[in-house]
């Protein structure tokens, strides 16, 4: 068994998740993850639509509910969002 982040062999058990799958860490890096994940990382074309839903106004309730994702990840993908766009105003004359 190898460390999906640093790919090396010095893993230990770090006791149980929530759905009582082993939890495992690595000593070199310290990530911790488990053997055969449940839940699968959010894809590119599921995060283009949640733009689109946010660029229409959508609540964020109403994005979790129609696209499937967490609401704990969701707003996390807001935050980041929100933190990514530039704060100064850029004022240019009419011509």
């Amino acid at each position: 068994m190898n460390c999906p982040k640093c790919q090396s062999e010095s893993i230990i058990k770090n006791g149980f998740n929530r759905l009582n799958k082993q939890i495992y860490r690595c000593k070199t890096c310290g990530r911790q993850f488990v053997l055969n994940p449940s839940k699968t990382a959010i894809s590119q074309e599921t995060k283009e639509r949640v733009d689109r839903l946010l660029f229409e106004r959508n609540s964020l309730r109403s994005i979790q509910r129609c696209i499937g994702v967490s609401a704990s990840w969701l707003q996390q993908y807001v935050n980041n969002k929100y933190a990514a766009m530039p704060r100064q105003v850029i004022v240019q004359k009419k011509l």
